[in-house]
């Protein structure tokens, strides 16, 4: 499958910015020697992506990776590429060795993880996405799109309560959103609901006036608490 136009243009600047990287900022200064083999490798690299052979150029650019943090941004670009063209595996693997590399600094594997992440989703295995993301979701300082990652998680499995967990989380680290109150007024009316369909009355009301407080003009509340009465 050929790569799309615009992916090459985008590629081509990201491979012309690392290599300069490579040769300014990598300390000792490299003896000319060291330089045109780290270049020449990136170049392989490169070659190997554009000549639609993907898994030597993932095996040099790891090899890159353990050398040189500068190459960082180009291997997230690299796995979020390999993703949208849905070789998540190819992804993972990007993402799963730069979380293994031991000299990364924290925000750099918090955002390694949260890339990790986004592949489970993409190929549906949830359970390991949101293991990831709760583990991130402890870190007020987490890269951005955690809890709305690990909201949709809980949308998607009907974990209402935990859906309210981290809707609050957000609401507590954003300005609060309408969007946000409307959906979790909706999360209260879920739980409403289930306990209304197994008869479970008690808590139900409660529950409703939470729904109000979050979105006062809330119809589905009003239906639940008319059936409740």
């Amino acid at each position: 499958m050929a790569l799309e136009q615009g992916l090459l243009f985008f590629l081509l600047p990201v491979a012309a910015f690392t290599g300069w990287l490579i040769g300014r900022h990598r300390p000792p200064p490299p003896t000319e020697s060291d330089s045109s083999s780290l270049n020449r490798d990136y170049l392989r690299g490169m070659n190997y992506l554009l000549s639609e052979q993907p898994d030597k150029a993932i095996e040099v650019f790891i090899r890159l990776a353990a050398v040189d943090n500068d190459t960082f941004e180009t291997h997230l670009a690299l796995g979020a590429l390999f993703r949208r063209r849905g070789e998540v595996d190819r992804a993972i693997r990007i993402h799963q060795n730069l979380i293994a590399r031991p000299n990364l600094a924290q925000s750099q594997k918090a955002q390694a993880l949260f890339e990790l992440a986004q592949d489970y989703l993409k190929l549906g295995v949830l359970d390991r996405a949101e293991a990831i993301l709760s583990e991130l979701k402890n870190d007020a300082r987490c890269p951005e799109g955690v809890l709305d990652s690990l909201l949709h998680i809980h949308e998607r499995e009907r974990d209402w309560r935990g859906a309210l967990a981290t809707a609050h989380l957000m609401m507590a680290r954003r300005n609060p959103m309408a969007s946000i109150s409307t959906r979790v007024s909706q999360y209260y009316c879920e739980l409403a609901q289930q306990l209304l369909d197994a008869g479970s009355v008690t808590e139900v009301r409660p529950l409703l006036q939470n729904a109000f407080r979050a979105d006062g003009r809330c119809v589905r509340a009003s239906l639940l608490e008319a059936r409740l009465a």
